[in-house]
């Protein structure tokens, strides 16, 4: 059976929440070895009494991306087949990229890391923001942000599933959409907690650093094809690859027409392989005959492997 593994990003990340994998000791190496990049111990992060840290973008973005190695690695060492396809919701892209083997994982840490770092200077905190439009059609939030701009900066980013779409910008036009929005009928418009206005143009200074970065970082032809954000297709050359990540950081996530491109090609079983369940929750709202499965701890992922091996 040909299936799908969909990697989660930002959001995602809970305390304790890789404990469901304590038998196992690749995960814990895993978060060892990206913990020795970094110099700092995220695993202690995730068993701390507080969330804080872990919230933090900087932390947040190697967190999860080793979360998501983690599982995958699991997967893999109790025999699990290989998937016909991979993709990564945002950061999950990386993570996605690294399950490929066109990223090698410590260089991935690194990246993300840079990554995070980039985008935080990029925009002073209390200047951006990001909302969650609910029950509009795309076409609309679109419009509600032209509307609102007024010379300043408000897009629609992330498209996650139909009625359920993220805008980010200037916080004072974001607010403004978020009226907009509601005017034109959206079910509620929700301000989130973010310091950061992720996949609108306000990131491309964080881009362009991202940019170079990436020229020195090895990207292998991966050994399983990669959905990416920006543009819904899987790139064969280390340049295409780096090309997207870059446009990704300043582009929507087009994360509901990913999952109409995995079902389209026939591919509808998928396994969310990370903490949490958002996209596995997405996947079946965008598609209905799409079946995900959530890789939460080691006994879905021997449940998993029964259904899809």
């Amino acid at each position: 059976m040909a299936f799908a593994f969909l990697f989660p990003g930002q959001g995602s990340q809970s305390l304790k929440m890789m404990d469901g994998f304590a038998n196992l000791p690749v995960v814990k190496h895993t978060f060892d070895e990206a913990s020795a990049v970094l110099g700092v111990d995220l695993w202690a992060m995730l068993q701390a009494d507080s969330a804080d840290e872990i919230n933090a973008t900087v932390n947040t973005q190697p967190i999860m991306l080793s979360a998501g190695v983690a599982t995958y690695l699991a997967w893999q060492e109790l025999n699990g087949v290989q998937p016909a396809v991979v993709a990564g919701h945002s950061l999950g892209e990386y993570t996605a990229l690294v399950a490929a083997g066109a990223l090698p994982f410590a260089e991935a840490v690194k990246l993300v890391r840079l990554r995070a770092e980039a985008m935080q200077s990029a925009v002073p905190a209390g200047v951006g923001a990001m909302a969650a439009i609910l029950n509009l059609a795309d076409d609309d939030v679109r419009a509600a942000c032209a509307e609102a701009a007024q010379g300043e900066v408000v897009e629609a980013v992330n498209f996650n599933s139909p009625g359920q779409v993220v805008i980010a910008g200037n916080k004072a036009a974001v607010e403004r959409a978020m009226e907009a929005c509601k005017a034109r009928g959206a079910k509620r418009a929700l301000a989130l907690p973010v310091s950061v206005p992720s996949h609108c143009s306000l990131m491309k200074p964080a881009a362009d650093k991202l940019a170079e970065a990436l020229q020195s970082v090895h990207i292998n032809l991966p050994a399983i094809p990669v959905l990416h954000n920006a543009d819904v297709v899987s790139h064969a050359s280390a340049d295409a690859i780096r090309d997207a990540l870059v446009r990704q950081l300043y582009s929507p996530v087009r994360w509901t027409e990913t999952i109409q491109k995995l079902a389209g090609d026939g591919i509808v079983s998928m396994a969310e392989c990370g903490p949490g369940k958002v996209l596995a929750g997405l996947a079946k709202r965008i598609d209905g005959n799409v079946k995900c499965l959530a890789l939460t701890d080691e006994a879905a992922l021997q449940a998993a492997r029964e259904e899809l091996n």
